[in-house]
C-alpha cells in the first residue's frame, strides 16, 4: 500500500509535508521524487548501464553471465561493479549459459564382492618374470561418431600393451 495519497491529501489540507512524512516513515526526497514522475540519477544511470550490457549479452549471442560482461564493460571503460552487473542483468531477465554437470557414467553396486588383490600393490617391473603380471584400464573418448570404448591390457615388466578391445571388436 503506498502512503504517496495520503501525504498528498495532507499537504492539500494545509498541513506540514515533513510531520507527515515522519508518520508512516517516508522520506520527504522520496515523496517529491514520487511527485514529480523523474528519475533519480542512479535510476537514469541504470538504464544506461542495462542497454550496455544487453548489447554486450547480444554480442556474446547470450553466452556471458555477470562475471564476463562485467570484464567487457571493465574494458571498455565503464566504472560499475560485479554485483551491480548481476543486479541489473537479474532485473533484466538475461541469464548465460553454463557447462552442465558431467554425470557418472560408472556407479558402483554397493552389495558387489570385492575382487583379491593378487600383485600386492607391487607394480615395480619384474624383467625376469615376463608376461607375470598384467594391468588393465578402461576409458572412453569423444569421436565425431560418439563414444569410443577403449580397454586394454598391459605387462608390467616391459610395460607394453598386451592387448586392447573395443566396444566393437578385440585385438591382440
Amino acid at each position: 500500500m503506498t502512503v504517496h495519497p495520503f501525504i498528498e491529501a495532507e499537504k492539500t489540507a494545509g498541513h506540514n509535508v515533513k510531520r507527515t512524512c515522519e508518520l508512516p516513515k517516508v522520506s520527504r526526497t522520496a515523496y517529491y521524487a514520487r511527485r514529480t514522475g523523474t528519475s533519480g540519477p542512479r535510476a537514469v544511470r541504470d538504464a544506461e548501464l542495462t542497454q550496455q550490457i544487453t548489447a554486450v549479452h547480444q554480442q556474446s549471442r547470450g553466452t556471458y553471465g555477470a562475471p564476463r560482461s562485467h570484464a567487457v564493460l571493465k574494458r571498455e571503460g565503464a566504472d560499475i561493479g560485479r554485483r551491480r552487473v548481476a543486479r541489473l542483468m537479474r532485473q533484466a531477465g538475461l541469464i548465460g549459459r553454463h557447462r552442465h554437470r558431467r554425470h557418472p557414467t560408472t556407479i558402483p553396486d554397493p552389495h558387489a564382492s570385492t575382487r583379491p588383490d593378487l600383485v600386492l600393490r607391487n607394480f615395480q617391473p619384474d624383467f625376469t618374470a615376463l608376461d607375470a603380471r598384467w594391468c588393465g584400464d578402461t576409458t572412453y573418448i569423444a569421436t565425431s561418431e560418439g563414444w569410443l570404448y577403449l580397454a586394454t591390457v598391459i605387462d608390467i615388466a616391459p610395460r607394453r600393451v598386451v592387448g586392447w578391445a573395443t566396444a566393437d571388436h578385440l585385438r591382440t
